[in-house]
């Protein structure tokens, strides 16, 4: 057998090898948020810790523990309700949305209503609560959200969850969008603003801290207004996804104590039409030892991604491959 032919039978099954590996390679987008939010950090740590690209040490020896041969990538977007129109119609295969905006818009109610439902939603994991943060400059004269009448109020881009909330907030404290200046701008957008004297306050769905309140926290006087009392507690029994929660003393800077708001869950989801086995396989790799760890290192908010919380509120179906795994984790029964 000649040399010529041995190194072109090498060269061939090299080939092959590297055809086997591409094929062996799934591609798996997840659609955040802004990137000065808590959505595309976290995104990005999800997409990290269920990615096993071909070539990875092992997870035995250190390397990445995710699904073999999965390529996962974080996306920026408009958020809640632009990842759920993204998922419906295969842009992305996965994303991050309030679990609100999930629940209506797989049952076809609240802000579906109108609208063909996402009946394909479903659930991977339910994450961790995401705070309403209402913020004002220090010298708007705003205390409380009444104070808001007059007032330019950013209530965050179309398609987006905040946008959603603010008016549900702003009708269960009696404050309609004509009696504010309403904007409509991006949290880096109104941040920006508010350092220009243009915006009074805005709000942003988001976990704390949110990397742009806290850079704006730290330039300059700003306040963040507490969503308690009888508005909140009229919400509260109204749509039973808000939660009351607190930001803690110290969460941005200039912020002495404690501030009451409400909270809605952040979660993640996809369609039904995903492949069982592939969704079994990343919940798997979500919650296993090296990831919760890499996940509570990298974010204030991944400790709370935890399999004690997957569940919680789940709102839509889960998803059969998320299910099994629950299942099999003892989870669920």
């Amino acid at each position: 057998m000649g040399k010529a032919f041995i190194l072109g039978m090498v060269a061939v099954i090299g080939i092959l090898s590297q055809a086997a590996v591409a094929q062996e390679l799934t591609f798996f987008r997840i659609g955040t948020g802004s990137t000065s939010g808590t959505y595309y950090p976290i995104g990005g740590l999800i997409a990290n810790v269920i990615s096993t690209p071909p070539g990875s040490r092992a997870c035995d020896d250190g390397g990445a523990c995710g699904v073999p041969g999965l390529i996962a990538t974080a996306v920026a977007s408009s958020g809640s309700v632009g990842n759920i129109n993204a998922i419906a119609d295969g842009r992305i295969e996965a994303g991050l949305t309030q679990s609100d905006i999930a629940y209506w818009a797989q049952t076809g109610t609240g802000l579906w209503e109108g609208q063909p439902p996402v009946e394909k939603l479903r659930l991977i994991a339910n994450l961790y609560p995401e705070n309403i943060h209402l913020v004002a400059r220090a010298d708007a004269g705003i205390e409380t959200i009444a104070d808001l009448r007059g007032k330019r109020v950013s209530l965050d881009e179309p398609g987006s969850g905040t946008l959603v909330d603010a008016r549900i907030i702003l009708g269960g404290y009696g404050i309609s969008e004509t009696d504010i200046e309403p904007q409509f701008m991006t949290p880096d957008e109104a941040a920006q603003g508010m350092r220009e004297g243009t915006i009074d306050a805005f709000f942003f769905v988001s976990g704390y801290p949110a990397s742009s309140i806290a850079e704006l926290a730290s330039q300059q006087h700003v306040r963040l207004i507490p969503l308690d009392g009888a508005g909140a507690e009229k919400l509260r029994a109204e749509y039973s996804f808000f939660s009351e929660i607190t930001f803690p003393a110290g969460t941005y800077a200039g912020q002495d104590k404690d501030v009451p708001t409400l909270s809605v869950g952040a979660q993640l989801v996809t369609s039904a039409d995903q492949p069982e086995a592939l969704i079994h396989d990343i919940t798997a790799a979500l919650y296993n030892s090296q990831s919760q760890r890499l996940l509570a290192a990298g974010h204030a908010k991944g400790r709370l991604i935890t399999l004690e919380n997957a569940t919680k509120g789940a709102g839509i179906p889960l998803h059969p491959g998320a299910e099994r795994f629950y299942k099999e984790a003892r989870v669920l029964p």
